[in-house]
């Protein structure tokens, strides 16, 4: 899969003209990339445009433009970007309420580890979680953790055929979630494999 590097990115000046076409672009982009799973949890799919456009965000509020903290900024967010086989995401709990928030923290603790998707009722592929660091604690969970989804060769092939059912849940005790993907969604993240 395609990573980003310097090439890939635009100036600031560049960006900050090119921004609102670009930022309409992956609004639209992203829309088919998001899996709700149930009220409180959501799976946003990631890509190398998605990381694209993080990366260019990241630069033009910090006003990075030196070289070696631009690498930075790519080495920290290509992790992000699918090898061809999988799918990465970002697992958001999101909770308005303080109290409710930090409730549902305490019981989800582990959530991350639940969390799977199945392919034509092939088995289930659970996520491997937070390979970068740990996000959960003895008391809580964290509300953001980040994913990866590593799919057979059969499991690929049933999406490259193009008529797959793809179902994604999590089977925490706090959480039981089950839902099916629409086809908009299917073929967004089909297109992650190579």
């Amino acid at each position: 899969m395609q990573k980003l590097n310097r090439a890939s990115l635009m100036s600031l000046e560049e960006y900050a003209l090119k921004r609102p076409v670009f930022r309409s672009r992956i609004i639209a982009h992203k829309k088919p990339r998001q899996v709700s799973l149930g009220a409180h949890a959501t799976l946003y799919f990631e890509d190398y445009l998605s990381m694209q456009y993080q990366v260019q965000e990241m630069l033009r509020v910090e006003k990075i433009f030196e070289a070696a903290a631009i690498e930075e900024e790519i080495q920290a967010y290509n992790p992000l970007i699918p090898d061809g086989a999988n799918w990465k995401a970002t697992l958001m709990l999101e909770y308005p309420d303080v109290e409710e928030r930090r409730t549902a923290l305490a019981a989800l603790r582990d959530v991350e580890h639940h969390i799977w998707v199945s392919i034509d009722n092939l088995d289930r592929s659970f996520a491997v979680a937070n390979e970068d660091m740990e996000r959960t604690s003895d008391e809580k969970t964290a509300a953001v953790h980040f994913l990866r989804f590593e799919l057979t060769a059969d499991a690929i092939a049933c999406l490259k055929a193009g008529s797959a059912r793809v179902t994604m849940g999590v089977g925490h005790p706090a959480m039981q979630v089950q839902c099916d993907l629409d086809r908009q969604t299917i073929d967004s993240l089909t297109n992650d494999l190579t």
